[in-house]
């Protein structure tokens, strides 16, 4: 059994020997070298071709940030960035997540051996997580090569077979077609992941669940073959959006046609020694972060009613339709992808949990504003919700919208119980929705490990919600949360992350 190269990456030489002794507790994976700043990473990453990097943040010379692009251009692989707690480090842990890499954890303090412990499960959790995401797009992709190549044949027989059917015997004998029971089928033509309701010409969309398009059960065909034309009174579709996310990491085919053998403490299966790496990974699972200490909500006076102005728009808290945004691993770059696609005169407000932990998430939020047409905040406690504006649930919190004065709604924060493994939790936040029934709900679930959200998007859904979208597995870091939701049969649009803000904004509009 071969354990998985991981280099560790830090300026402190003592971090870097407390991050390796938690990561060989896990005969999983083994310690192939260290580096001591970001320059130093890019030239080992290169050298040792190791299958994973967990790098720091901050470092002089070339930080994290700076070294993460390089890595990812010459040797894609999943990256887990260890962060510290200041302004400085969240913030460029935040543009690490939109840059490519896996996921983070908080970097543990050496003073406390439980909190060191903590840490070393959450960045195993997330070291496995990633591993097994690996895989899985390998195999994925190594499926849909085998389908395409399989379709073409049976294309290139049918062609074959309907030109012997063409031909008119000669002589006297009576012309009769060859007995087309003898020639393999040719399977209809199946679309390339998507699932917006509405058909394209020339093609059928396979249905997963009630009235879905799971992105798995076709691929596109490696050669264009002729198709009817369409009729002249057919609307022309605007051009298909790509696959990918530009964000999004390709899986090469060096690694493609790498075997895996063995199993690890996890159950999944290990690469035997391999020479080079060229997997791309997303983003991680959703790790428990070490235990914080308990926060006291902030209080603030209830918006001011009518309309307030920012960034040129109108924001007004008179509103009949809501949309409410749930993510996990791999999010902060789904929500960037969804958020700047949304105009600033959108007629909803849009709140979002994504599984961070306190402080991370203002970081993301203030992130976010700089990129999306919309106001985007993190959620306080009595904060009146407003058209164009996205809310993001504080780290340590338990979200809910709840009626307020003059038909107004409102943001509850408690620090409850997690749910689910979370604070905050998307089911706690589905669930508020659940009595607001004068409103016009729009449920989506973005990428994420586990199943959070899924339970709450099936009642609301059963409910009569007014529409539910999750992304398909083609762009999710993990498909976890909304697989959930596609096997409960409550998801009404499955589509790729590029496409969700378009479809949302004409659904809501």
């Amino acid at each position: 059994m071969c354990a998985y190269r991981v280099l560790v990456v830090d300026d402190s030489a003592f971090m870097r020997k407390i991050v390796s002794d938690l990561i060989v507790r896990d005969d999983s994976f083994d310690i192939v070298g260290t580096a001591a700043n970001g320059k130093e990473a890019v030239e080992k990453v290169k050298e040792l071709q190791p299958d994973l990097v967990t790098m720091d943040v901050e470092m002089p010379e070339m930080n994290g940030l700076e070294a993460l692009p390089l890595i990812m251009a010459a040797h894609p692989l999943p990256v887990i960035m260890l962060s510290g707690i200041n302004e400085q480090g969240m913030k460029e842990t935040i543009m690490a997540l939109e840059a490519g890499a896996f996921d983070f954890i908080r970097k543990p303090s050496v003073s406390h051996a439980q909190d060191i412990q903590q840490v070393g499960k959450a960045l195993l959790e997330q070291m496995h997580t990633a591993m097994q995401a690996v895989r899985s797009r390998l195999e994925r992709k190594e499926a849909n090569e085998r389908k395409a190549a399989l379709e073409q044949t049976l294309e290139g027989q049918a062609v074959a077979d309907k030109g012997v059917e063409g031909k008119a015997p000669t002589g006297n004998a009576p012309i009769v077609p060859i007995a087309s029971a003898t020639a393999a089928p040719v399977p209809p033509k199946r679309d390339t992941g998507k699932s917006v309701p509405v058909a394209k010409p020339e093609q059928k969309q396979p249905q997963t669940g009630s009235s879905v398009t799971d992105s798995r059960l076709s691929k596109p065909v490696a050669q264009p073959r002729k198709t009817a034309q369409a009729p002249a009174t057919q609307k022309k579709e605007p051009p298909k959006a790509t696959e990918r996310t530009p964000g999004q990491l390709n899986i090469s085919d060096t690694v493609a046609a790498k075997s895996l053998h063995g199993t690890d403490k996890g159950g999944l299966s290990k690469p035997e020694p391999r020479k080079t790496v060229s997997t791309p990974v997303p983003s991680a699972p959703v790790v428990p972060m070490a235990a914080t200490p308990p926060v006291t909500a902030p209080i603030v006076p209830a918006a001011t009613k009518g309309f307030s102005l920012k960034k040129g728009g109108v924001y007004s808290s008179n509103f009949r339709k809501l949309v409410a945004v749930g993510c996990s691993t791999g999010g902060p770059r789904a929500l960037k992808t969804l958020l700047e696609h949304i105009p600033g005169d959108f007629p909803a407000p849009i709140v979002i949990v994504q599984h961070m932990p306190p402080n991370f998430t203002r970081s993301l939020a203030q992130r976010l504003n700089t990129l999306s047409p919309l106001r985007v905040v993190e959620a306080e406690q009595g904060m009146t919700l407003e058209t164009g504006t996205a809310y993001i649930a504080p780290g340590g919190y338990q979200l809910r919208i709840v009626p307020g004065a003059s038909g107004k709604y409102t943001v509850s924060l408690k620090t409850e119980e997690a749910r689910n493994g979370h604070r905050p939790s998307v089911d706690t936040m589905f669930e508020s929705l659940l009595p607001l029934t004068s409103l016009e709900r729009h449920l989506v679930l973005l990428t994420g490990m586990g199943s959070d959200g899924a339970k709450m998007m099936k009642k609301l859904y059963d409910a009569g919600v007014q529409s539910t979208f999750a992304e398909n597995e083609e762009t999710c870091v993990v498909y976890g949360m909304p697989r959930s939701a596609v096997e409960l049969k409550c998801v009404r649009h499955l589509l790729p992350m590029q496409e969700i803000a378009p479809k949302l904004v004409q659904v809501v509009k």
